[in-house]
């Protein structure tokens, strides 16, 4: 279970603060999948990226299964990060002097971790339909094999919880659906799921949602 409790992130701008998450309060069961929306400039990724680990909040405690890692120092952050979330940017990308396998497997070989993060890879290309790909290099594929090659990358670390940052922006309507429906997958088989988005079309994939607005988070609903 993921609690998100008080959570605030202020920023100057020209001498005065002014909040880009104002006391943000929001639970998420195991197995969630949830959606936040809201127009660019809500806040909505702000807190996409502190939930995440990657940027600090000013107040608030974020819990993951008891947690607190909010509190951990940055190597412990790290550490903590890498092995229980999955993260999926707004702008994802691929090294481009690695082939498709090669960067499926980073986080086992940046890690260090144990087990064969080669059979991993391959078991992940071949449940996306793409493993004819792994030996492909990132110029050569599309926008949407490009997004489901992340998430299958982000799914290496078998993280508790996946959190992706618009996984559909910019790609057509095909590219979407099999984006989304890959998402569903994973969430079907026991991952958690919290994507924040604009594109009220890919509601119908998700449990929940809930809105922001100036940094505000408003009551969520079933979907």
């Amino acid at each position: 279970m993921l609690e998100i409790k008080n959570i605030s992130k202020t920023y100057n701008r020209q001498g005065k603060d002014f909040f880009a998450v104002k006391d943000v309060n929001l639970n998420i069961l195991d197995g969630d999948f949830v959606h936040i929306i809201g127009r660019s400039g809500s806040g909505k990724s702000t807190l996409l990226n502190i939930v995440a680990g990657l940027l600090s909040a000013n107040n608030g405690t974020l819990l993951l299964d008891g947690t607190n890692y909010l509190e951990l120092n940055d190597e412990e952050k790290s550490k903590f990060r890498n092995k229980n979330i999955g993260f999926i940017p707004q702008s994802p990308a691929l090294l481009g002097y690695l082939n498709i396998l090669e960067n499926i497997r980073l986080p086992y070989d940046v890690y260090e971790k144990e087990g064969d993060s080669e059979g991993k890879a391959r078991y992940f290309l071949n449940e996306l339909g793409l493993e004819h790909l792994a030996k492909s290099y990132p110029k050569e594929l599309s926008g949407g094999e490009i997004r489901r090659i992340i998430i299958a990358r982000a799914l290496m670390t078998d993280p508790k919880i996946l959190i992706a940052d618009e996984p559909t922006s910019d790609l057509d309507i095909e590219a979407t659906k099999e984006v989304m429906d890959l998402l569903k997958k994973i969430n079907e088989k026991g991952t958690t799921v919290l994507i924040v988005t604009h594109e009220l079309d890919t509601l119908k994939y998700g449990k929940k949602v809930y809105t922001m607005s100036e940094g505000v988070l408003t009551e969520g609903k079933n979907l």
